[in-house]
């Protein structure tokens, strides 16, 4: 059974790098620690796991500490261990001789999602939700820029950010606000074409891809991936069918406009246009 896996990975890797070879001309680039802040350590069994936000990472974390010794079970781990506890390190925090000594010698892999329904559960995430970060950040700045007529009300919390506002605030090269690792590029956050990954999971086959790559690294063999959903679990998981209604919410100039935003994600990690 591991054998389709296997041409499965490979398939993977040489789409991307043909990807990159094609639309990239900074193949032999420098590494800079910026370049690796993204990606979490487990000296223990020797991985490198980049971090995708909205494609299992808050998961794959608690498997790493587990790995680590960190913890017993993933079921253990709350979310706040996950992200705020600071168990795991950051790649960025070795020098020079530490950070090429792992990318030379460790197993190096990247979980990607669907980018529409990336972007989807991340806009679900944070802004139908209570969020003393993204309301009062990301919130206010888009009501006052792109809303008519807000209330008083809207804009001093920032709670209620619709959809399409969202996404008129994402695709304004004069953004009022920046960037943030929920909705950028997986290119950007994780440098596929600079950083050579061995293994690229995708969540649409977390499960099977998950288990598999564990297999790989030979972990022990009672550790398999978390099934949970980590944020809002008595929600619904954004579905394909999900990310239709939102997106059925923009003009056709804004969703070709978010699929071009996208692209090459969408080209890099082979997902069909929408």
């Amino acid at each position: 059974e591991w054998k389709s896996l296997y041409q499965i990975q490979r398939e993977r890797k040489r789409i991307m790098r043909e990807t990159c070879s094609k639309y990239k001309s900074n193949n032999r680039r420098i590494i800079t620690p910026y370049h690796v802040s993204r990606i979490f350590v487990e000296d223990k069994y020797r991985v490198l796991y980049c971090e995708v936000p909205k494609a299992g990472c808050s998961n794959w974390k608690r498997v790493l500490m587990v790995l680590n010794g960190l913890a017993s079970s993933t079921k253990d781990i709350q979310h706040n261990t996950v992200h705020y506890g600071n168990y795991l390190k950051r790649l960025d925090g070795f020098d020079h001789k530490g950070i090429y000594h792992r990318l030379n010698t460790y197993t190096k892999m990247l979980f990607i999602r669907e980018p529409f329904e990336k972007l989807v559960s991340a806009f679900r995430d944070k802004f139908e939700h209570p969020n003393n970060y993204y309301h009062p950040v990301f919130g206010k700045a888009i009501i006052s820029r792109y809303r008519v007529n807000a209330t008083k009300e809207a804009l001093k919390t920032g709670s209620g950010v619709k959809f399409k506002e969202f996404i008129e605030y994402l695709l304004d090269v004069h953004r009022p606000v920046g960037m943030d690792i929920h909705w950028d590029h997986v290119n950007r956050l994780c440098s596929p074409c600079l950083i050579d990954y061995d293994f690229v999971g995708k969540f649409e086959s977390m499960e099977e891809d998950a288990n598999f790559f564990l297999h790989l690294i030979g972990a022990p063999q009672n550790l398999t991936f978390p099934k949970f959903k980590d944020r809002h679990s008595n929600e619904e998981r954004t579905t394909t069918k999900i990310t239709q209604q939102y997106f059925a919410e923009l003009s056709p100039s804004q969703r070709q406009r978010s699929y071009d935003f996208y692209y090459m994600d969408y080209l890099m990690f082979n997902y069909s246009k929408p």
